[in-house]
């Protein structure tokens, strides 16, 4: 069973509810490296990316991706809205018109997502960031899709590997964003970017595992 638009769209309100649930760790997070706001954008966009799923009726998984994109890039302030909202937006034009995603599809939109997030913000592994989480989580995901998983397992995968991701930030010092202004003193703490990421996919997941 592959995925399809409804799928996205559960995915999407999932993901919604749980920065919702997160979003005051995701606060105290940002406030220890950054400027305290990550979870409060974050919560705002994906709130406004469920009530936006309310009120239109996407009909392709890639319609449901990109309109999650343009929401997250004008509701959601700092670095958090333009980062995700282009990974929604490579994501989306990675899986172009198709009407259901398989596991193959669903790796391909999360490692365009992530090439989405290099690209505007210019970091790679090791820089404290999003993508020290994504990058393992497109690693995973690709494996698993390659081995014979279906699209459920591909993003369980993901999750896991991005969870893993998340703990290997905490000993980083940070090289990009604001977190880096704090140089050595960025070490000890997790990347709230990273995450987030890492809830995310992990909402993902259980939205697929919930409907298979």
């Amino acid at each position: 069973m592959g995925c399809t638009t409804q799928d996205v769209i559960a995915a999407l309100r999932a993901g919604a509810a749980v920065v919702a649930e997160h979003r005051d760790e995701l606060i105290q997070l940002d406030r220890e490296i950054g400027d305290a706001d990550h979870g409060e954008n974050m919560d705002r966009g994906f709130r406004a990316v469920a009530a936006k799923m309310d009120t239109t009726d996407p009909e392709t998984p890639g319609a449901a991706l990109k309109l999650a994109a343009t929401v997250l890039i004008s509701t959601v302030g700092g670095a958090s809205g333009p980062l995700y909202g282009t990974a929604f937006l490579r994501a989306a034009a990675a899986v172009g018109d198709e009407t259901e995603l398989d596991a193959a599809g669903v790796a391909k939109a999360l490692q365009a997502g992530m090439e989405g997030v290099v690209a505007r913000g210019r970091a790679e592994v090791g820089d404290k960031t999003m993508i020290d989480a994504l990058s393992p989580a497109v690693e995973a995901a690709k494996n698993a899709a390659e081995s014979g998983a279906d699209g459920t397992k591909v993003l369980a995968a993901a999750a896991e590997a991005a969870h893993q991701g998340v703990r290997s930030t905490e000993q980083l010092v940070a090289r990009k964003g604001r977190a880096s202004y704090l140089g050595e003193r960025s070490a000890g703490h997790i990347d709230p970017g990273a995450r987030s990421t890492a809830l995310l996919l992990s909402a993902f997941a259980e939205a697929a595992g919930a409907r298979s």
